[in-house]
Parts: C-alpha cells; structure tokens; sequence
C-alpha cells in the first residue's frame, strides 16, 4: 500500500478531524477560564458545554465530573484518595470506611493501577492481587471469598476498602461484568472503581447501570486531545485532591483549565455517542475479518482474549515459533503500526503481564501482538495484512528453527 496503516488505536487514536476543528478553533479563546471578566466567562462556558458532553457519554450528570490530565491521573487520584483525610472527614464516612486498610484488584491491570496499589501497600494497606481465567475474565470465586474475609475475621482493617477492577482490557480486549462486580463490592462495603479508558466509547458504558463509584476515561482513546481524560465522581464518595493550589473543578483538581483540549475532548465525546453503534459494527466486521483470516492463513497460533466478551476493536495474537519483536519490526517495515502489548510498557523486555497472568507462557507471550483497529480502519488495510502475515510468520519460524539447530 502506499500509506502506512495504523493498527495500535489502544495506545493512541488519531485526532478526529471534527474535533480538530473545534479544538483549533478553541485556541483563540485563550483567557483563563476562571477569570470573571467576559472573556474568561466565555471559556468557562465552552468547558461547561464539553462537561455535560462528556457526562453524557457515560450517563452521567455534569457535577460529577472532574476534568485531569488523563487515566493515569484519574486512577492515581482514586488511589491516593483512600489514603487521605476525606475519607474521615464526615461522620458518615468515618463510619462507612474509617479503619479499613484492604484493596483489592486485578492482576492483569493497567500499570498506572498496580503502582498505585503497590504505593498503598508500602503505607500498610493489604493489595489483593485478583487471578483470571485463561480467557482474562476475574476469578469470581476468589473474588467473593475476598470480599468476605473482613466481615468473617471481625478485623475491621481487613474489610475491603476499594475495589478497582478495569471495564475492559487494554492488551486482550476482555470485558469484566462489572455491573456484578460492584454490586457484590458495595454488598461488603467497599467502594468501586473501574478503569473504563478502554471502554468508553467503544462499547456502551452507563455508571448508573452500573453502579460505580470512580470510574476513569481519557480524551485521547476516543479521537480527542492527548493531555486531558476524566473522573467520574458518584455524588457522596469520598475524593481527595490530587494535585492541590486552586480552586478549579470544586477545589478536587488545581490548575490553569486547557480549555482547548477540554472542549476537544468534549467534542470526541459527543462524535462518540452519537456513533457509538456505528463504531462497534464497523470495527467488529473488521476484526472478525482479521481473525477469522489469521486462522485460516497460519497454522498454530493462538487468539488470546475472551471470544465474545471483548472490545469490538482488539484482537491479541500469540504466534509460536515467532517473537513479537520481530514480527513488530516487520511489519513496520511493510508499513503496519501494531503493538506487542500496553504502549505504556512496550519499552520493557518482560513479557506481558496480563497474557502471563491467563496461563500464557513466557515464550508464547513473546510471541504475541495485539491488532487495535479503529473508526479509520478499512477493508483493505485488513487485506493486506492478511497477504503479508503468513509470509512474515513463515520466515520467522524458519529461522527460529535454524537458530534451534545451531543452537545444539
């Protein structure tokens, strides 16, 4: 093909070019949205807009949403929340959760959550680690079992404070039902958050269905700005400020507002809803074609990811006798942008933790390549990935077996 084709939409989508317009459009309005004077009220007005539209994509109400720099942020505002005063400073909080010092969440999290975690473990929290299943979904079992222990030992530091547990999946695609998940979460006590950066805009996501407390999404996953994301905050839960020094979004987040990039955001939001149907048809036929391509094309490999409970957009390969690297590189070379895993991670030699953690050899994770496509993807960008894959697999088996040989 003549152009490059971009098959990594989980580590980053394009700016959608509806949304550029507005965004650009937006730099004019360069007053400081919290100035009083008629400039800086028409910025706040554009942020208002670009709340609601954001509230509105996940059914939420605009006072519940807190605007950040993105997912990371908003996972580690949660996370450093249950180590704060907030979560005594009212009576009915004190007696909700004051004394409890367990967390638990899963092993196939995104690394911004289990450093969070690992941080509250170096302050004296207990982190339960949840196992999945070889298709990625929550061992529900464990789960419940966890749940339960503080209520059975009468220890009060030993019922379950939070419960973080991501919507769905950034290498593998998996979809947790976290509706269940929250509902046994708040049965115990706890608090629930997800991490839906993943999900949203992709597969419908409605916080009231759901029943979340925190649930976290970013502009640059949905053909927004990168820079910017969002917390949902469910009215009378506990949130501290992260990052302190002014007044902004009700004194939970301080800074400058980048309103160009929030009104971007907003826009990605609404294009989002509104296509959200259409996305999920027109990536599902396109991933399917994908797979079911892969299968017939190339012996031995292995589609890693729950069958049905998955992002429409994600498909995970493993190719034994192949490294991922390799395959990585090749495809640069015949101009495919993929991705051996989490793009935040990418940089590690480690395999990855999420196949690790579905049974996934060491070497078998090596070998595996995750295939995001997106609301520019084409029939024809598919086809030709279909007609150079088997050969990229092919020779890199051979000399994998040569190496194996030589090796002796």
């Amino acid at each position: 093909m003549n152009k490059r084709i971009y098959l990594d939409y989980n580590a980053t989508t394009p700016l959608d070019p509806r949304v550029r317009e507005v965004f650009i459009r937006e730099l004019d309005d360069y007053a400081n949205g919290s100035s009083m004077h008629e400039d800086g009220r028409r910025v706040a007005k554009s942020i208002f807009n670009a709340r609601s539209l954001v509230a509105e994509l996940i059914h939420a109400s605009p006072e519940e949403i807190i605007f950040t720099s993105g997912g990371s942020e908003s996972n580690n505002t949660v996370f450093n929340t249950m180590t704060s005063p907030a979560l005594t400073r009212s009576s009915l909080h004190r007696q909700l959760w004051g004394g409890r010092k367990t967390v638990i969440t899963t092993s196939i999290e995104h690394p911004c959550v289990l450093e969070s975690a690992r941080r509250l473990e170096s302050l004296g929290f207990t982190v339960h680690y949840l196992a999945v299943d070889g298709d990625g979904v929550v061992d529900l079992a464990q789960y419940r079992s966890l749940l339960s222990a503080g209520a059975e030992s009468g220890v009060e530091a030993e019922k379950p404070l939070l419960v973080s547990i991501m919507t769905a999946n950034n290498e593998i695609g998996t979809i947790q039902d976290i509706k269940m998940l929250a509902a046994l979460a708040h049965e115990a006590g706890a608090l629930f958050h997800t991490d839906a950066v993943q999900a949203v805009g992709k597969i419908p996501v409605d916080v009231g269905d759901l029943g979340v407390d925190y649930l976290t999404m970013s502009g640059h996953k949905i053909y927004g700005p990168k820079g910017v994301g969002a917390l949902y905050v469910r009215k009378g839960v506990p949130l501290e400020a992260f990052i302190k020094g002014g007044h902004q979004e009700n004194g939970f987040r301080a800074g400058t507002y980048n309103g160009p990039a929030i009104v971007g955001f907003g826009e990605a939001a609404r294009i989002a809803r509104e296509e959200l149907d259409a996305y999920g048809k027109h990536t599902r036929a396109l991933r399917n074609r994908l797979r079911d391509g892969f299968i017939a094309a190339i012996p031995d490999i292995r589609i890693n990811g729950h069958r049905d409970k998955v992002l429409p957009n994600t498909l995970d390969v493993s190719f034994p006798g192949a490294e991922g690297e390799a395959i990585l590189l090749m495809l640069d070379i015949a101009g495919v942008s993929v991705s051996t895993g989490s793009a935040c991670a990418s940089g590690s030699l480690e395999p990855s933790h999420v196949l690790m953690a579905t049974g996934v050899g060491p070497e078998l994770a090596h070998g595996s390549i995750r295939f995001s496509l997106g609301r520019f993807s084409t029939e024809e960008e598919i086809d030709y990935i279909l007609k150079e894959m088997p050969a990229v697999i092919k020779r890199l088996r051979a000399f994998s077996t040569v190496s194996s040989k030589e090796s002796v």
